[in-house]
């Protein structure tokens, strides 16, 4: 069965610098036609970045939507017509201050398949060399070094709630041991 929802119309609700919020009415593979709820977002780069003692670097940072500081790898929002790579390059360089040597491509996730459009790249960096934090504007956050296996444990004990790093931490994992 073809599962394709074909889009009749689409309603703009809001076009903001971070989001664009529309509503589409579709029409269903039986027939009938449904709304949907978008959330249009230009994607984002998420970068796990371990040192050769195998220390992750996180990063503690406060979290409008959930009140609470989270404890993630660095990452950031995809510029329009941005390179997901050289992304990940300078949100590395800016959260935490680090360059990395190596980039290896660990796939990309969808966080909210259900309602967002959003797609997050997610890296692996090694042969770090620190060279200076660079933080935004407003961007206020905290750099952690934590052993690997510490925050493997942390996100197979639900102590980690972001899904971005829980992916990337279980990839980076599986490859570093694989190699080893």
């Amino acid at each position: 069965m073809d599962f394709t929802e074909k889009t009749i119309s689409t309603k703009e609700i809001y076009n903001g610098r971070i989001v664009h919020l529309v509503e589409d009415t579709v029409l269903l593979p039986n027939g009938k036609t449904s709304g949907r709820e978008l959330v249009l977002h230009s994607g984002g780069v998420g970068v796990i970045a371990i040192d050769d003692d195998k220390n992750v670097l996180m990063v503690t940072q406060y979290r409008k939507p959930y009140d609470e500081t989270v404890l993630e790898i660095p990452a950031g929002k995809l510029e329009k017509g941005e390179n997901p790579l050289d992304a990940g390059i300078r949100e590395l360089r800016e959260e935490t201050g680090y360059k990395a040597r190596n980039f290896r491509f660990l796939g990309k996730c969808y966080p909210t398949p259900g309602y967002c459009s959003e797609i997050i790249h997610l890296y692996l960096a090694s042969k770090l060399t620190y060279v200076g934090q660079e933080l935004d504007p407003g961007e206020f956050l905290d750099v952690k070094t934590i052993p690997l296996d510490t925050v493997v444990r942390m996100v197979m004990d639900n102590e980690i709630f972001d899904a971005k790093t829980a992916i990337a931490v279980l990839k980076a994992d599986k490859i570093i041991k694989e190699n080893a």
